[in-house]
């Protein structure tokens, strides 16, 4: 499982590959494709997806007509890296070609130097009746931020501010180098036919397993792909006659979801109520399964810092290889019932369950849960993984909280939640 994570990820190197290798594994499994332009005819037993902007996407199963409630899984395609500028290219002394980029997401800066990174994202390109979107990955080692020697700069070790305009830009190549060229190419159409683009820096680092006893594993962008992996797993292997299972996946969480295909948009409540006016059910009977369904907001979690332990809540604790973490906090959706809900999904699977809370002097960050909440109103729990070093192009987590991750997801897929009194609930 580990290993088939570490080749999703190398997959997956933007939101706009991550949402199309989740779309193979559907394709795959024979989904059938929705566009949102053109009239849906759902079927009982159908299996679907939709995408927006090619880089969210939407699948679900449909149990029958008259089904219960909805079953979503919610975690986001993006991760924090360089977004590069059109006509990007900076000369350097009639000798080097760097890149200008801008930041996306909330980055450690430094730790992005002197290591070899790539280019990838989506294109617009020229047709003859219009534009169609295509994606590009140059696979190969490309680029690098070059550190400045420490004979040139004695206080680097004391803290040094990095310049976003000066200090962060990626060498490409010579003084001929340009970035277009070698992007056309890579995805077989002419320079002079590429209109826009969304094109961004990743690692080219490999996933690898580590420790004593192999117990951690270390990759890029784990942070959110190891939900989004562990989430396509479980609902291809998922069955539930009651409820529609859905995966949202979304982009743009780690700048706001403030756009079309981000959480806080109306993609996921518009799906849902095309799913149910196809079924048949009126506004009444659809406001009633999304009152019968629940959401799981699935984003990792900081986990307790061998170096900082002090930086983390001091009774809500959590490590590695621990289990599934649920999150509590102001920005999360968590709240006593939802919570307490899941954890007795984990329980039924034999999964182990830690509680996070951030240290009261160290505000921590939010996702998506409340935002797609505005919008569509799913009881709904945030959960994670527990990991080290977020928003770092290397990250850290536990070689058993995979597993632990599957197997929660897939039990909250087989589950139907139904409310029996006024604050009771039964699960099935």
């Amino acid at each position: 499982m580990i290993h088939q994570l570490f080749d999703f990820i190398q997959c997956s190197p933007t939101a706009s590959h991550t949402a199309a290798t989740v779309r193979a594994m559907l394709v795959q499994a024979s989904f059938t494709q929705l566009l949102e332009s053109q009239p849906w005819d759902l079927q009982p037993g159908g299996r679907y997806y939709t995408t927006r902007g090619m880089s969210s996407l939407i699948a679900f199963q449909v149990p029958k007509a008259d089904f219960h409630g909805f079953s979503v899984i919610a975690p986001h395609g993006d991760s924090p890296c360089f977004k590069v500028k059109e006509s990007p290219e900076l000369r350097v002394d009639g000798q080097y070609t760097k890149l200008n980029t801008e930041v996306y997401g909330g980055m450690q800066l430094a730790l992005w130097t002197d290591r070899p990174l790539s280019v990838a994202g989506r294109l617009a390109v020229r047709t003859e009746n219009g534009v169609k979107g295509v994606l590009c990955d140059i696979r190969r080692d490309l680029l690098l931020i070059p550190g400045v020697a420490i004979h040139m700069n004695r206080g680097v070790n004391e803290g040094v501010k990095l310049d976003l305009q000066k200090d962060t830009l990626p060498l490409l190549g010579g003084s001929q180098a340009e970035l277009k060229k070698l992007v056309a190419e890579n995805a077989g159409v002419a320079p002079e036919d590429i209109l826009s683009w969304d094109l961004y820096l990743y690692s080219r680092a490999q996933g690898t397993v580590f420790g004593a006893e192999k117990e951690f594993i270390a990759a890029p962008r784990l942070d959110d792909l190891e939900c989004v992996f562990a989430a396509a797993k479980a609902f291809l292997a998922g069955e539930n006659r009651e409820n529609v299972t859905v995966l949202s996946l979304f982009d743009n969480e780690e700048t706001g979801s403030l756009t079309r295909q981000g959480a806080d948009s109306p993609f996921l409540s518009e799906v849902l109520e095309r799913i149910s006016l196809s079924c048949g059910k009126s506004r009444e009977e659809h406001l009633r399964a999304i009152a019968s369904g629940f959401m799981l907001s699935a984003d990792n979690a900081h986990a307790v810092h061998p170096d900082s332990p002090e930086k983390s809540d001091p009774t809500n604790r959590c490590y590695l290889n621990g289990g599934v973490v649920v999150k509590h906090s102001p920005r999360y959706a968590s709240d006593a019932l939802t919570a307490g809900l899941f954890q007795r999904i984990c329980q039924k699977a034999g999964v182990p369950v830690q509680v996070y809370y951030n240290n009261s002097k160290i505000p921590g960050g939010g996702t998506l849960g409340n935002l797609s909440g505005s919008h569509v109103a799913l009881p709904t729990v945030d959960i994670g993984l527990a990991q080290l070093s977020m928003h770092s192009p290397y990250e850290t987590a536990g070689a058993k909280d995979l597993d632990y991750m599957v197997w929660a997801m897939q039990a909250f897929y087989e589950s139907v939640i139904t409310q029996t009194g006024r604050e009771e609930y039964a699960i099935q």
